[in-house]
């Protein structure tokens, strides 16, 4: 049997507290909720998980609080299989806590308390240098602190190692050097904050991507919800890739999912085009569960999907 390569993830870790409304509340309205719940989130930990529950062998850096919440998000980490030797606990500061609204369309609007993830640093990253030798993949977001983002990608170049960087949450003074990645993968949203230009149909699609491409990315994949993705290479190919068809219940984490399945199947040998059609799927099924990590999706929930529809 081949050995499972390894997908190093370098990313948030964060409790989500979760609650269902019938719309977004307005500035100074307050709505009534329901169905409100606690659940492991953080987009570095929701693709860490994804990798793990698709077959993948997944080990993460990253900080937790040394608080209730971070024993319990250690505790799930682990559970999934995902290996949390390079995740610190740290004394005198609270876990990350994410604050999430879900509407009756699915769709959510989400605000961030970085908590012990903004207490990651280069020297957590440096120290850690073994990890990136090991590793077939670094997976990148940006819920840490740039600098410890930019010592991921120092490290990883300096392996020969191929790095995937998914922009969220977006900045706009993005710095110029985190372009330099093998793939780049944001939503519509994170790539008109990006580039400028917004990704509404095909033309702009490629727009955008070729923008990102022009800014050093060696590849561009756009994550285009119910409009699939779109791949775009430095050698000027573009991928229109179908989308998926699901029942859409959360769509909290269903680009962790997208991102998580393109690694994996990029280190496990498929191209781009094949690979995003992979993350497509994973992304439509974490649409159809409550919840971020424990929407992520199985191998086999996949391998169904893609059967039942044949979207090339």
């Amino acid at each position: 049997m081949a050995v499972e390569p390894v997908i190093l993830v370098v990313g948030s870790v964060n409790m989500d507290l979760v609650v269902r409304s019938q719309h977004m509340p307005t500035p100074g309205e307050t709505v009534l909720g329901d169905n409100f719940k606690t659940s492991p989130g953080g987009k570095g930990a929701n693709q860490a998980v994804a990798v793990a529950r698709l077959g993948g062998n997944c080990r993460m850096i990253g900080r937790v609080g040394d608080d209730s919440f971070g024993k319990d998000l250690l505790g799930n980490l682990k559970f999934e299989g995902v290996d949390c030797e390079g995740i610190q606990i740290t004394p005198d500061a609270p876990s990350g806590t994410a604050m999430i609204i879900v509407d009756a369309r699915g769709e959510n609007s989400i605000v961030v308390a970085s908590g012990a993830n903004f207490m990651v640093t280069p020297d957590d990253v440096y120290s850690r240098e073994e990890m990136f030798k090991q590793a077939a993949i670094v997976l990148l977001q940006l819920e840490l602190p740039v600098t410890a983002v930019r010592a991921a990608i120092d490290l990883a170049r300096k392996h020969g190692k191929k790095v995937i960087l998914d922009p969220a949450p977006a900045i706009k003074q993005f710095p110029p050097e985190l372009y330099q990645v093998d793939i780049i993968s944001p939503n519509v949203s994170e790539a008109e904050i990006l580039t400028g230009k917004k990704a509404v149909e095909t033309k702009a699609d490629k727009m955008a991507a070729s923008d990102l491409i022009a800014r050093g990315a060696k590849a561009a994949v756009l994550k285009l919800g119910q409009r699939g993705s779109l791949v775009v290479t430095s050698d000027g190919h573009f991928y229109t890739v179908g989308p998926f068809y699901v029942n859409v219940i959360d769509t909290t984490a269903a680009g962790d999912a997208f991102t998580a399945a393109l690694a994996l199947s990029v280190a496990r040998g498929h191209d781009l085009r094949s690979a995003a059609r992979i993350a497509n799927a994973a992304g439509a099924l974490a649409c159809t569960k409550f919840g971020a990590q424990s929407a992520m999706p199985t191998a086999y929930e996949v391998k169904v999907l893609m059967a039942d529809q044949k979207n090339d």
